[in-house]
């Protein structure tokens, strides 16, 4: 059986209609009228212990509502949720020491505690074996690298050092799932890459189930073995990240630079994407022009100084398939 179960799950919200005009504003306070929004319809997954999973969607697309439901915050309309074979709403606070949750715009921190001080509040919040809680605020006060900051309170801290903080307490107690919601949010890439590096590890280390909402595809790439795409509540893909990224196969970027052009050049299979003095990027099919073929007929016409290949960013995949499956251009990403 799977350690995340999600079942058939909907999630409804009633909001209140205001209609417009005066006359009829003056009505509702009488007989109210609602309105019911799926925020999640008939969504269904799984996923294994030990499974790192980007959980990615468009904004509205109902990823934080699945991560409320995940945790027990709120419940489902319909359909059934388990993790680790609990249901999270029935069973709150079991639910609450097998998991651990990072808000990238929320904190968990007490200002004017310095971090070591909050490590132990949270100790016996939890309940931890003190041996176990030395093993790890060492283990991850040396893998985020936050000697320099311990003793600080959290007010004078920076917002990267504010976040590895916010991960290094997710964790103290051993959660078996990790749900990380935009946790590299407004970070420079060095904590970001420090972040990620850290997931990975800990994944590797402890075989924690790490599950990741966010904008960053770069996120993504770097910490996720598997993608869950939704959007309007609706499973769209679920599938490996290797596999998703296969799917930007059937075409890739060439950056060409020329010792001397006066004009674009145009090549059958190849549209110019970027056109900068000297320097041209294009978009190839290679399904109608070979890299070869293409070469051959820029060196033919101008000596090539620098040659780029590229493979489509993962960010451009993901537009692809919303754009395809949706008809449309979905929002951010």
């Amino acid at each position: 059986m799977s350690y995340i179960t999600v079942d058939h799950v909907t999630r409804e919200f009633k909001s209140f209609k205001r209609p417009e005009g005066l006359k009829k504003a003056l009505s509702t306070l009488l007989n109210r009228s609602y309105e019911v929004k799926k925020a999640v319809e008939d969504l269904s997954f799984s996923i294994e212990k030990g499974e790192l999973v980007g959980y990615i969607g468009p904004n509205g697309a109902g990823k934080s509502t699945t991560i409320k439901m995940l945790t027990g915050i709120i419940t489902p309309t319909s359909g059934t949720i388990k993790t680790g074979g609990l249901v999270p709403w029935e069973n709150r606070k079991e639910n609450a020491k097998h998991i651990g949750v990072v808000f990238g715009q929320r904190s968990q921190l007490n200002w004017d505690l310095p971090m070591e001080d909050t490590f132990e509040l949270y100790r016996r919040m939890y309940g931890t074996d003190k041996v176990q809680f030395r093993k790890n605020t060492q283990m991850f006060t040396e893998l985020l690298a936050m000697h320099s900051f311990l003793n600080k309170p959290v007010r004078q801290l920076s917002l990267g050092q504010k976040m590895r903080a916010e991960l290094a307490i997710a964790l103290l107690h051993d959660p078996d799932i990790l749900y990380l919601d935009e946790p590299t949010i407004g970070l420079d890439v060095v904590v970001k890459d420090k972040i990620r590096r850290f997931v990975r590890e800990l994944n590797r280390e402890k075989k924690t189930t790490v599950i990741l909402t966010t904008h960053d595809m770069a996120d993504i790439e770097e910490i996720c073995d598997r993608i869950i795409m939704i959007d309007h509540g609706t499973l769209m893909l679920d599938q490996s990240l290797a596999s998703f990224k296969s799917q930007g196969a059937d075409q890739y970027y060439v950056e060409v630079a020329f010792k001397n052009l006066k004009k674009p050049l145009s090549f059958h299979g190849a549209e110019l994407m970027k056109e900068q003095p000297f320097c041209h990027t294009y978009r190839i099919n290679p399904r109608l022009v070979s890299m070869n073929e293409l070469l051959s007929s820029i060196s033919e016409l101008f000596e090539v100084t620098d040659i780029t290949i590229k493979k489509p960013e993962i960010d451009e995949i993901v537009r692809k398939i919303y754009t395809s499956q949706s008809g449309e251009q979905s929002g951010q990403l």
